[in-house]
């Protein structure tokens, strides 16, 4: 007989006790235990769960890696280690589709490939290097009467271009950052004579700048003065491409910009 009433009062407890809790949620309180948990998830830290990250590297051979002897895509490595050191990031995964030699209306063309629109589409990051090869066309096609002129008769057809490259990418993602790696000058050692060198990769920067400005989600990386007031040697033995040193350097910079305006944008 006790036994039986033992267990009764156990069970009246039980009940009486869950009534108590019912009563206290119907009176509010179900809203606090909510909050309670909503803090709590607001509390994790954004580098609690690493992400991995999806990069699309486009352009010419500065993205392809020319004069790195490590053949392991030039600024690429040294800026992959500098983003997986970052606490939000667990893994940063470059696709390289830079090709030597590509001026701007060949990585247009190169746009339209399926592949490469395929991995446009799923890209958290998007960085490009373009534009030193159309220089470069000037200058071959020119080398004994180098004028201004005929520099900025190119850089209007490469500005027209570059923008077109900016359209074709954003048809395709709207949402990731777009970084534009700016040009330098290799051949100050070549023609110290022609001032005007530096002036002309300058304007073709500021024009790049413009454009990258009007996209409102790009960014420009300004690398002539790297490799203008360095003292020591950036560039491989053909004079144009960098060295290891130099795509080190390269990558520092792309790196500074993306840990100051994109990182917590895109790894969150």
């Amino acid at each position: 007989m006790l036994k039986k009433f033992t267990l009764l009062y156990v069970a009246l407890a039980m009940i009486l006790s869950s009534c108590s809790q019912f009563e206290s949620l119907q009176k509010g309180n179900f809203n606090k235990v909510k909050e309670t948990g909503v803090e709590l998830k607001e509390a994790l830290p954004t580098s609690f769960f690493p992400r991995d990250l999806h990069i699309v590297a486009a352009g010419d051979s500065l993205t392809q890696g020319v004069g790195d002897s490590t053949n392991t895509g030039g600024y690429i490595p040294y800026l992959t280690e500098q983003l997986e050191n970052e606490k939000t990031i667990k893994n940063a995964n470059f696709e390289n589709f830079g090709v030597r030699g590509n001026r701007t209306d060949q990585l247009l063309k190169r746009l339209n490939n399926k592949n490469v629109q395929s991995s446009i589409k799923e890209a958290d990051l998007i960085i490009l290097t373009i534009g030193g090869n159309d220089l470069m066309k000037v200058v071959k096609q020119n080398f004994s009467s180098l004028n201004l002129n005929l520099f900025h008769a190119e850089q209007k057809l490469f500005a027209k271009q570059l923008q077109e490259i900016f359209l074709s990418i954003r048809s395709h993602n709207q949402e990731a950052p777009i970084v534009l790696v700016g040009l330098y000058n290799p051949f100050y050692s070549w023609f110290a004579d022609v001032e005007e060198m530096n002036q002309i990769v300058d304007e073709w920067n500021s024009q790049s700048l413009s454009i990258v400005t009007l996209d409102g989600n790009a960014h420009f990386v300004d690398i002539h003065d790297i490799f203008l007031n360095n003292e020591e040697n950036l560039l491989y033995t053909d004079y144009f491409h960098p060295n290891d040193r130099g795509y080190q350097l390269i990558a520092d910079r792309i790196y500074e910009t993306l840990d100051e305006q994109v990182i917590d944008s895109i790894s969150n």
